[in-house]
């Protein structure tokens, strides 16, 4: 792979009118130059951009799920587990996008020493899977249930009598800092938990993979992903809520009025005047908690609201499926064809194993796969769904008390500053209430926020390169390929594109082989989840990437395309799921593809053709 294909990542200049923008994000996040030795790490480490994640700028105060991944998942890798052939993940930022490297374990001898432990530590979590995942849960929702309890309240003019009758020797000033602390706290333990079990689910998956791809060379990834899938996780759960409140509308003959109005509250005032729109009222509230919960996007923006925080969405999608029943269309996954799929895959291939240890380790690692594969799919729903979206409104909370004392001027500036500076904030704010004096921070923070709106608008222009730095002769890094779908051939395909001179000129590239299967057809171009409300019956998918709340749409398209993820990622899973060709990992299909062209999409190979 020749180097000149992907940026130095320090030859970035900063965009005009953005200079000083590196103070909006942890100091160690921009690459370095000012420091010789950090300054030649960077250079030769590969850097890809995280697109799957972050598929736009990120706000100085989102930034923390990216430093609570940071320090969970590269501990467990290297001071709990020892994960044999790789450290951890570091990370960098540039113009608001964050780029990626992992961190291999370049000597042999230390490969080699690393591998007891792991086998000793991992083997304990493999064989007693199913009790500590049950052990996690009961932790997780511990956890969201704190989340819930926090109490933010406004400060008062003079505080409650009982402060001084109870003699609680604690003021609201004080319980504002420690409500604050807690928020925090417990958002870095739920990413603590996140990644207890996620690198060993990644790890059986890997293991697995490279076990048949030694026992079967020319095995496509996606025959290996085809035998752990037809399982059902909870991560579908809130898709499965809606389609029931559309059976139980058609049921009870309300359907009518559920699709009629454009809004939740419109729709609700005309429910409300019959005793079967009533009962379907009462449907729709008890399936709220907690299935929607689920985030409109990713869940790792604060601009990702949950169905619960918008319930047009919602709404909008049980449309979806009346419509489909009304036409006597099926709305439901093909689960039983895909489970006979995946046992006629899983048979052909076992019955090309002649050796019987061989064959028994076939079993014993696909058995550990799809053991495992519940918590990778089902630990989503809790964290970045449920947890994130309780607390972005809890953070909202105190951008109100911010707010009302003069230091932002809109609730929604507070992500504009950086979780540390909320803090120090947080005690100007008290102490200037405690002594009656103005606080300092009304006359710095509204013009900071400022020049970080100028800044955040200024990085949406800009377009991140896929990658930066010196690609590695060969890939090897297990969740580089199955999650973000970077292997030699993408970055092949990527710097292809990149040096096209007219983008408009392309007419065939080629991504990751996400679910097998060819289709032709119209393309949809959605960047949003609010996007999908404009999809056809038969349309192909072209999104950034997808996320559960995306479900609706896959039950309307025969095919998806995506710019960045791998085997593993929730658009080749759910396309698998749903028995559709997939390709992702594209780095470029939502630039090149435009809404109305025919295209042809080839989830075998990872080829796509724009048809003439």
């Amino acid at each position: 792979m020749a180097n000149q294909n992907f940026p130095n990542p320090h030859e970035f200049k900063d965009i005009p009118g953005t200079e000083g923008w590196q103070r909006m994000y942890p100091y160690q996040y921009p690459f370095t130059t000012d420091d010789a030795k950090r300054n030649q790490y960077e250079k030769d480490m590969f850097w890809f951009y995280d697109g799957l994640h972050y598929p736009e700028p990120i706000y100085p105060f989102d930034m923390i799920w990216d430093e609570a991944w940071f320090l969970a998942l590269s501990q467990y890798n290297t001071r709990i587990f020892s994960v044999p052939p790789v450290f951890g993940v570091d990370h960098r930022i540039i113009n608001g996008y964050i780029y990626i490297t992992p961190v291999p374990v370049t000597n042999p001898k230390e490969i080699e020493a690393r591998v007891g432990p792991f086998l000793e530590r991992a083997g304990y979590y493999y064989q007693n899977w199913d009790k500590l995942v049950a052990k996690w849960e009961t932790k997780i929702k511990a956890t969201i249930a704190s989340l819930e309890a926090i109490k933010i309240e406004p400060l008062p003019d003079m505080e409650a009598k009982n402060v001084v009758d109870d003699a609680l020797g604690e003021s609201k000033g004080y319980h504002l800092l420690k409500a604050y602390d807690e928020l925090i706290d417990l958002g870095i333990r739920c990413w603590q938990y996140h990644f207890e079990f996620l690198n060993l689910g990644y790890a059986a998956y890997v293991t697995f993979m490279d076990f048949c791809q030694k026992q079967f060379p020319d095995i496509p990834t996606q025959r290996i992903t085809q035998m752990i899938s037809g399982i059902d996780v909870i991560m579908y759960q809130p898709d499965e809520e809606l389609k029931n409140l559309a059976r139980k509308a058609v049921e009870l003959g309300v359907d009518g009025a559920v699709v009629s109005k454009p809004t939740f509250t419109a729709a609700s005032a005309e429910l409300k005047k019959t005793p079967a729109g009533q009962q379907w009222l009462a449907a729709f509230e008890k399936a709220r908690y907690p299935w929607f919960w689920v985030s409109t996007g990713t869940g790792w923006y604060h601009h990702d609201k949950s169905w619960n925080d918008d319930l047009d969405v919602p709404l909008s999608s049980i449309g979806i499926y009346i419509d489909k029943i009304r036409k006597g269309q099926s709305i439901e996954r093909p689960l039983e064809a895909v489970r006979k799929e995946r046992d006629r895959v899983t048979g052909e291939y076992r019955a090309l194993i002649t050796d019987d240890a061989a064959r028994a380790t076939f079993d014993q690692m696909l058995g550990t796969a799809k053991t495992v594969f519940p918590y990778v799919e089902n630990h989503l729903f809790y964290v970045e769904h449920w947890f994130h979206s309780v607390f972005w409104n809890k953070v909202r909370e105190v951008g109100a008390i911010m707010k009302a004392h003069g230091f932002i001027a809109d609730v929604e500036d507070i992500w504009y500053l950086k979780r540390s500076e909320i803090k120090d904030a947080l005690w100007d704010l008290v102490t200037a209430w405690a002594t009656n004096v103005g606080p300092r921070g009304p006359q710095i923070w509204p013009k900071e926020i400022e020049f970080r709106k100028t800044c955040m608008k200024k990085f949406r222009e800009w377009k991140p390169p896929p990658a930066l730095g010196k690609a590695p002769e060969v890939i090897q890094e297990p969740f580089t390929v199955v999650l973000w779908g970077i292997t030699n051939q993408s970055l092949a395909a990527w710097a292809k594109v990149r040096e096209a001179k007219d983008i408009a000129s392309i007419k065939e590239f080629t991504g990751f082989a996400g679910s097998p299967g060819t289709v032709e057809g119209k393309a949809r171009v959605c960047r949003t989840v609010a996007d999908i409300r404009q999809l056809e019956e038969g349309e192909i998918l072209v999104a950034p990437t997808t996320s559960p709340s995306w479900a609706p749409a896959f039950v309307k398209i025969k095919a998806c395309v995506t710019d960045v993820g791998g085997v593993m990622s929730h658009a080749a899973i759910v396309c698998r799921e749903y028995g559709m060709p997939a390709v992702v990992g594209t780095g470029h299909a939502t630039s090149i593809i435009k809404t109305g062209m025919n295209i042809r999409v080839n989830g075998t190979t990872g080829e796509i053709t724009i048809a003439q």
